[in-house]
């Protein structure tokens, strides 16, 4: 199993590289657009929604995801959500990718109305295996890029034009997807790269991803090595969406932090856990049906922190004798994932 991991990780950092480059090619501004963005939290539509937690529903939900677990990991005591949390009434369904590359997933390998319309077919499927859960659309877009060049403020990161973000939240509405924002920091940090995107974090439709593979805080080139998080940096970003959610009074915001090795994410115990962030431990990587559920048991279901995530690559989970999960074996994880994501 030892090579197995190994085997992962090296053929993850080849991955890395070709969507470097791919990346890189396409040249936006270090600095993003200035552009206005109006901001409407549509707080009359929410009223209902914020209004009310039914507990016990909830606490219901979260004994199913535990699928039947018996090592008291699972569920996980957290405080209770203010009301109109996404989790766990739903189960979200998101494409991953960035505009300016084909190689960094399927939310910009495919053309726009191709892209939603298989989206809404995974949306469907998921919601045929496990009818006790709302499945809903996301479009997850890597709004900030770790880079192999440190471009000119030196901290091997990009920061895509905000027509860009603004590009992917029209196309959100018509399906009515939540939108994430994704940041790879390079050698930058969580609490400067996501402060940037705050006027978009305001609209209530729109979450946060943040991937802790492509911060290096050795100074090492992103995509050499596979980076880290503290739990002082997640907690940062909780920090400010929690801020953000007080001020804006909106329902909670749901935070995706990416993991496949034990490395990426340290302290995982002092990840703080508050009524207006949602916290989505994502088990990232690509492999075998039998690395990946290694994977998830050693760094997702071992080190609980709140709710659970699941990646599938059409392409690099399909390789040579590999077969792509199902949502029916997704399901049989322990506990069951509540945010999956393509790429």
């Amino acid at each position: 199993m030892k090579k197995q991991k190994r085997f992962f990780i090296f053929i993850s950092l080849i991955y890395l590289s070709f969507s470097f480059t791919a990346c890189n090619r396409a040249k936006p501004s270090e600095q993003p657009i200035k552009k206005k963005t109006a901001i409407n939290t549509s707080k009359d539509s929410l009223k209902s929604s914020l209004s009310y937690l039914d507990t016990t529903d909830y606490n219901k939900r979260l004994l199913a995801l535990s699928n039947n677990d018996t090592t008291g990991r699972w569920p996980v005591k957290t405080p209770y959500p203010l009301p109109g949390a996404i989790l766990p009434n739903n189960r979200i369904i998101a494409f991953y990718g960035n505009l300016f590359s084909k190689r960094m997933g399927i939310l910009g390998a495919l053309p726009k109305e191709k892209m939603l319309q298989k989206l809404q077919e995974e949306v469907v499927q998921w919601q045929k295996a496990d009818s006790t859960t709302t499945a809903i659309p996301a479009l997850h877009y890597i709004a900030i890029t770790a880079q192999g060049a440190p471009g000119k403020a030196g901290k091997h990161r990009m920061r895509m034009p905000f027509r860009q973000i603004d590009t992917i939240l029209d196309w959100a509405k018509p399906i009515k997807a939540l939108v994430f924002l994704d940041v790879q920091v390079g050698h930058s940090t969580v609490k400067e790269e996501v402060a940037t995107l705050e006027q978009y974090l305001k609209l209530p439709n729109v979450h946060l991803g943040i991937d802790p593979e492509f911060s290096l805080k050795d100074g090492t080139i992103p995509g050499k090595k596979i980076g880290t998080f503290d739990a002082s940096d997640i907690n940062d970003a909780i920090d400010i969406l929690a801020k953000i959610v007080r001020e804006n009074k909106l329902p909670p915001k749901v935070l995706v932090v990416h993991r496949f090795t034990r490395g990426m994410v340290t302290n995982y115990k002092n990840i703080k856990t508050v009524p207006q962030v949602q916290i989505v431990m994502d088990m990232d990587g690509f492999g075998s049906k039998i690395l990946k559920k290694s994977t998830y048991k050693d760094y997702i279901f071992k080190e609980p922190v709140q709710f659970t995530g699941f990646k599938l690559f059409y392409v690099n989970d399909n390789k040579g004798d590999n077969v792509m999960f199902t949502p029916q074996e997704v399901l049989q994880c322990r506990p069951k994932p509540i945010y999956i994501q393509y790429q």
